[in-house]
C-alpha cells in the first residue's frame, strides 16, 4: 500500500513538473525542436536539470542495496549501442517531432482533455501492441 501511495505521489509530482515546465504543451516542444526557425531553448534547461538530478539519483541509488520499500532496484545494465536502440531512438524522435509529445507529457495532456494527446496515446498503444506481436514472432519457438 505504501508503495502504491509513493508511486501516486511521484506521478503527481512528475505530472505537475511537466505542466510547469511546458513539456505537456506540444507547441512549446515543437518550438524547442525548430532549430531553423523560432527556436525556444527553455526546454533545454528543463532537460539539463533532469539530467543533473538523474546522475546524482542513479549514483545514490547504485550505492543502496534496495529501495526505501524493501524492493530490489531494477536499473538497466546494458551499455551497448545496437541497431534496435538506434532504430527505436529514431522512431521516438520522429514521433516527438511530429506530434510534440513523448509518453509522459502525452498522458498529462490526455488527462487535461487535449484531443491531440488522445490520438497520440492511441497510436502509442497501437505501436506497443505491434511491438509485442513482432517480439513474439521473432522469438525462437
Amino acid at each position: 500500500m505504501a508503495y502504491s501511495i509513493a508511486s501516486l505521489i511521484a506521478g503527481l509530482v512528475f505530472g505537475f513538473g511537466l505542466i510547469l515546465s511546458g513539456m505537456a504543451n506540444p507547441e512549446k516542444v515543437l518550438g524547442f525542436l525548430d532549430l531553423a526557425g523560432q527556436w525556444d531553448p527553455s526546454l533545454a534547461l528543463v532537460m539539463a536539470g533532469a539530467i543533473v538530478i538523474g546522475v546524482f539519483a542513479f549514483q545514490w541509488a547504485g550505492k543502496r542495496p534496495m529501495t526505501f520499500f524493501g524492493r530490489e532496484f531494477s536499473i538497466p545494465n546494458k551499455t551497448s549501442i545496437d541497431k534496435r536502440l538506434v532504430v527505436g531512438s529514431l522512431m521516438f524522435g520522429a514521433g516527438w517531432g511530429i506530434a510534440g509529445f513523448c509518453p509522459g507529457p502525452a498522458m498529462v495532456a490526455l488527462g487535461a482533455g487535449e484531443q491531440k494527446a488522445f490520438v497520440f496515446v492511441l497510436a502509442m498503444v497501437a505501436g506497443m501492441m505491434i511491438f509485442e506481436v513482432a517480439e513474439k514472432l521473432r522469438a525462437p519457438a
